[in-house]
C-alpha cells in the first residue's frame, strides 16, 4: 500500500508539473483580450475556490482559522500570483530558470522547519536537476543565470515563496487537503485583489469568451492544486521539488510549439538531464518528521 500511495503521489505532482507548464498561455490568451494578468488569476482562483466550496462543504463544515492556514494562503498566493504575473510579462523559460532555484530554497528550509536531512545521493540528484536547468537555459552572451529584468527578479521571488509553501504544507500534516487547496485559492484572490488596486487606470473585465475561458482555467486549477496537494502531503519536500523540475520541460516544449521558441540541442540536453533527475528522484532519502500525536 505505501508503495502504491507513492506512485499515485509521483503522478499527481508530475500532472501539477505539466498543468503548470502549460498555464502561462491561457493566460496570455487572457491579456491578449485587454485582461491584465493580475485581474486573470484573481478571477480564475476565485472560481476555482467556488468550485472548492462547493464541492468541499462537508470537509470545510470543521473549518477553525489558524496561523498555518493563513501562511500558506498568503505564501501561496504571492508565489501563484507571481508565477502568472512573471510567465506572462516576461520571457517564460527566463523567468523559470529564476523560479527553479527553488530547490536551493527547499533545501535550508526543509531543514529549518522539518528536520528533514538529504542523503548525498539525494544531494547529487538535486545537483543533476540544476545542472540541467543550467545546461537547458544558459546562454553565455548574458553571463551568470542571474535577474536582469523585472520579470525574472518576480521569478526569483515565486520561487522562494514556493519552496515554502511545499515545507509548510508538508508541515501541517493535520490539515485536509481540501482545506489547504481552499487556502490557497483564497490566498491567490486576497493578493490579486491587493495588486489590483495599484494598477493604472480601470481594470477591463472578459469578453464573453474570456469569461468562458476564466471558467475552464478555474476548474483545472481545482483539478491541479487537489493533485498537487495530495502529491506534497506523501512526498518529501525536497523530492517534490525535483520532481517538479519536470515543469521546465513541458514549458520549454510549449514555448517551441506555442510561442515558436526554437529548442536547441543544448536545451534538449539540458531537458533530458531534469527528466534522468525526476525519475531518479524517488531514491532520495529524507528523514520525515513524526507526526504529532
Amino acid at each position: 500500500m505505501p508503495a502504491k500511495k507513492n506512485t499515485v503521489a509521483l503522478v499527481s505532482l508530475l500532472a501539477g508539473a505539466t498543468v503548470w507548464g502549460l498555464v502561462w498561455y491561457p493566460y496570455r490568451a487572457l491579456k491578449e483580450m485587454a485582461v491584465s494578468a493580475a485581474l486573470g488569476a484573481t478571477l480564475t482562483y476565485f472560481v476555482a475556490f467556488l468550485l472548492g466550496f462547493l464541492l468541499f462543504r462537508r470537509q470545510l463544515a470543521g473549518f477553525r482559522p489558524s496561523w498555518m492556514l493563513a501562511s500558506i494562503a498568503l505564501v501561496a498566493g504571492g508565489c501563484n500570483l507571481g508565477y502568472v504575473l512573471a510567465t506572462v510579462h516576461g520571457e517564460v523559460m527566463q523567468v523559470l530558470l529564476m523560479f527553479y532555484l527553488a530547490p536551493l530554497w527547499t533545501v535550508l528550509l526543509a531543514r529549518l522547519l522539518l528536520q528533514e536531512k538529504v542523503s548525498r545521493h539525494g544531494t547529487a540528484v538535486i545537483a543533476l536537476s540544476l545542472a540541467g536547468a543550467i545546461v537547458m537555459l544558459w546562454r553565455p552572451q548574458t553571463g551568470m543565470p542571474l535577474p536582469k529584468g523585472g520579470a525574472e527578479w518576480l521569478g526569483l521571488v515565486a520561487g522562494f515563496l514556493f519552496a515554502l509553501t511545499n515545507v509548510l504544507i508538508r508541515k501541517a500534516h493535520d490539515l485536509s487537503i481540501e482545506m489547504k487547496s481552499m487556502a490557497v485559492f483564497a490566498g491567490v484572490v486576497t493578493v490579486g485583489l491587493c495588486v489590483l488596486l495599484f494598477e493604472p487606470g480601470l481594470v477591463a473585465m472578459p469578453p464573453p469568451a474570456g469569461w468562458l475561458l476564466v471558467g475552464v482555467i478555474g476548474l483545472v486549477l481545482l483539478a491541479t492544486n487537489l493533485f498537487v496537494q495530495y502529491g506534497l502531503t506523501h512526498t518529501p519536500a525536497n523530492q517534490a521539488i525535483v520532481i517538479f523540475l519536470f515543469e521546465l520541460v513541458v514549458a520549454a516544449l510549449a514555448s517551441w510549439w506555442l510561442a515558436e521558441e526554437a529548442m536547441s540541442l543544448q536545451e534538449w540536453a539540458g531537458g533530458a538531464m531534469i527528466v534522468a533527475a525526476s525519475l531518479f528522484s524517488g531514491k532520495l532519502e529524507a528523514r520525515e518528521p513524526r507526526p504529532a500525536c
